[in-house]
């Protein structure tokens, strides 16, 4: 299969058509591919001297190098991303977490108004009234209706949580996974 030395092409078989190799990140000696080596030198790894390697897309997706408008740069050669992450904090939206009570509520508390000796330790004693000598009115008034309180209750601090088990989140777009191939000898490329 005729191709430029250094070409790379999506292939469908596991095995590479003579003259070309799988793209494995393979070292191969700079002597026996020399017009290989001048087209690629170690941007993909290796010494210069005696080896440089091949492009190794097992399990990644080739990017065009430099950058477009409002995207970042990457150079030739640059590998990254990352095929899980786990988000912390600072990654997530602005965001609040509302409580609503809806039974707040109130608490009656009833009064037991009837007349008594204020002394007792029975509630059902006179608290407000009594039967002793009033210095300030004539007797009291006997059995004093009073219904007593309904005393509204509110939240004081409500405390939300932690939540979650920080596992990693997958991070790969929707894949087909086929071999990549790089022709090591063919037409060498003339620039234009």
């Amino acid at each position: 299969m005729e191709g430029y030395i250094s070409e790379i092409r999506l292939w469908g078989p596991n095995w590479a058509p003579r003259s070309w190799a799988l793209c494995h990140g393979q070292l191969l000696p700079v002597s026996q591919n020399n017009a290989l080596f001048s087209l690629i030198g170690t941007i993909y790894g290796g010494d210069g001297r005696t080896t440089f390697a091949l492009p190794d897309l097992r399990g990644r997706i080739p990017i065009g190098p430099g950058n477009g408008p409002g995207l970042s740069p990457y150079s030739e050669g640059q590998t990254g991303g990352s095929e899980i992450n786990t988000l912390n904090v600072t990654q997530l939206p602005i965001h609040t977490h509302n409580v609503i009570i809806n039974n707040a509520g109130e608490i009656a508390i009833p009064v037991n108004t009837a007349s008594g000796d204020e002394d007792e330790s029975n509630p059902g004693a006179g608290v407000l009234a009594n039967t002793g000598a009033d210095n300030y009115a004539s007797s009291p008034t006997t059995n004093a209706s009073y219904a007593g309180a309904n005393i509204p209750v509110s939240g004081s601090q409500i405390d939300i949580g932690n939540t979650g088990g920080s596992q990693p989140i997958g991070n790969i777009q929707p894949f087909l996974g086929l071999n990549y191939i790089i022709c090591l000898q063919g037409i060498y490329p003339s620039r234009s």
